[in-house]
């Protein structure tokens, strides 16, 4: 008892007082989002038809959230039940922290190259066709991950288990922990949104001479002119949805990760804590996390909000209703620390050329042009 005394008083109580809370709050997040990003990968990975650019950096910002919750949440819901003893061991210490970095890195670099492609396929449309493609997204999700995973290894080396308490925490200097705190907050969060909301912001300009170069255009006749006409508005009316869909998750995925680097770098910049500072990180540290996992259960309740296509595909695989095959000639309308403290196939039927959904957006529009 005395010893248990000890460990409390200089390490913090072993079990948090809003375990139970926090616990339940969880629980529902767990079920939500385990639930609606499988769903996401099913959708995509059965059906053909989503087999485009946009989904499969959605696919993985998915299995990210899907690593998140099963096997990150389980582990932080442990140290809120047992802050110390860590029973995992050495290796336990630095999955927890190698697997919260990388899927940290993973998620934010998901969704600035997924509003990169947006701002290409919308602005440059003739570059899109290079570069807006299956392939070159593959390559890019590749790459992603690749980056992500030796990015984490300077925050994950830090940290270990002390011996006395065998806590998983930070057990180099404090100086390199700020340090690689910091310079994660900057590279990986702070200038890809801001990159993330120039993109969008020339994006909507886009969309807006668009629609602006619409309203002026007289409006044909019948015949080819029309079916032409009606085409590329459709098409049109598609990218804005998609456009829409994105733009949202890309603010909510912002919204959602700021608590969480609010958070480490409270802890990487305050050195002389008082009581005002460990009540107000208290408070910081609860959301964070509520946040944090809540951004990787949030993304499929917006695609079923935002998009008719994943809508549509939803209630097929939760009726088990088999996919329609007929061809159509246009496709349907269509986002935790490191320890976070320490604690298409539619055809276009030209003839005989069948393209990727994405490549649509760009393609018809030449077709458009030199059908018309």
């Amino acid at each position: 008892e005395i010893l248990l005394g000890y460990l409390e008083k200089y390490l913090g109580p072993r079990r948090s007082p809003v375990f139970l809370p926090i616990c339940l709050m969880y629980l529902i997040i767990f079920l939500v989002g385990v639930v609606g990003n499988v769903l996401t990968c099913t959708v995509i990975a059965r059906n053909k038809v989503m087999w485009t650019p946009t989904n499969y950096y959605l696919f993985s910002l998915a299995v990210s959230d899907l690593l998140v919750l099963l096997l990150g949440m389980p582990l932080e819901l442990y140290e809120l039940w047992q802050n110390y003893p860590f029973l995992l061991g050495t290796a336990g210490c630095y999955f927890k922290t190698f697997l919260f970095e990388t899927v940290c890195l993973a998620s934010i670099l998901n969704v600035t190259a997924l509003s990169i492609e947006r701002y290409i396929a919308v602005v440059h449309p003739l570059r899109a066709k290079y570069y807006v493609t299956r392939t070159h997204a593959k390559r890019v999700i590749l790459t992603v991950w690749g980056v992500s995973v030796l990015c984490a290894v300077p925050n994950t080396s830090l940290h270990g288990i002390i011996p006395d308490s065998a806590m998983c925490t930070l057990v180099k200097p404090r100086w390199m922990y700020n340090l690689t705190i910091q310079m994660t907050t900057l590279l990986f969060f702070i200038l890809p949104m801001l990159t993330i909301s120039v993109l969008y912001m020339l994006i909507g300009l886009q969309l807006k001479r668009e629609k602006m170069h619409q309203e002026l255009e007289p409006k044909s006749g019948f015949g080819q002119d029309s079916c032409c006409n009606i085409r590329t508005q459709q098409q049109k009316a598609r990218r804005r949805q998609v456009t829409k869909m994105l733009f949202v998750l890309v603010v909510v995925f912002g919204i959602c990760w700021a608590p969480f680097h609010t958070d480490r770098l409270m802890w990487s910049f305050i050195s002389d804590w008082t009581d005002t500072h460990l009540e107000i990180f208290q408070y910081v540290h609860i959301t964070s996390g509520v946040f944090f996992y809540l951004s990787s259960a949030v993304n499929p309740i917006l695609y079923n909000l935002m998009s008719t296509r994943f809508r549509e595909m939803f209630k097929e695989v939760m009726c088990h209703r088999p996919h329609p095959i007929t061809p159509r000639k246009h496709s349907l309308s269509v986002t935790r620390v490191t320890l976070r403290s320490t604690l298409s196939d539619a055809a276009l039927s030209n003839g005989a050329a069948v393209v990727e959904a994405e490549d649509e957006e760009v393609r018809m529009k030449y077709e458009t042009s030199f059908s018309c």
